[in-house]
């Protein structure tokens, strides 16, 4: 049998994350309300090239002219609203999955972006927010010379 570390902080971290969910899941419906409407938040992936960030939201079914992206005070925020479709009946939906209503994402921004250059493009539902880094400071890389 292995001696195996207990880290009571990993299992109170599950339970918050559970608790979380549950809530956000409760939060976000009217009672008695089957269609998914409030806030929601469409996900993302961040990461970071040798350019800069870029970052990658989802949002199918969102038209272009729903989303707004805006920077303030080194804070980056998506916005938006998935409408639902007016030509079905609520009464008619057998399962109702996916969420509507509007949304707000917002990330702190490093100092080394160039706030200028950002772009913002939308293709097949998802949105690709590239953040240059500042050409002062990019990485140089400094040639030594042999004698």
């Amino acid at each position: 049998m292995a001696i195996v570390k207990y880290t009571p902080f990993g299992d109170l971290r599950n339970l918050q994350e559970q608790m979380s969910r549950l809530l956000d899941m409760a939060w976000s419906r009217e009672s008695g309300e089957e269609l998914r409407e409030g806030v929601w938040q469409p996900p993302v992936d961040i990461f970071e090239d040798e350019n800069g960030v870029v970052i990658k939201a989802e949002l199918p079914g969102i038209d272009q002219k729903d989303i707004e992206v805006k920077i303030e005070d080194n804070t980056l925020t998506i916005r938006g609203e998935r409408k639902h479709d007016q030509e079905v009946k609520k009464e008619n939906y057998h399962r109702v999955e996916r969420y509507y209503g509007s949304f707000m994402r917002s990330f702190s921004l490093p100092t080394t972006i160039d706030r200028d250059t950002v772009k913002a493009v939308c293709d097949k539902g998802i949105l690709t927010i590239t953040l240059p880094r500042r050409e002062e400071t990019k990485p140089k890389q400094i040639n030594v010379e042999v004698k």
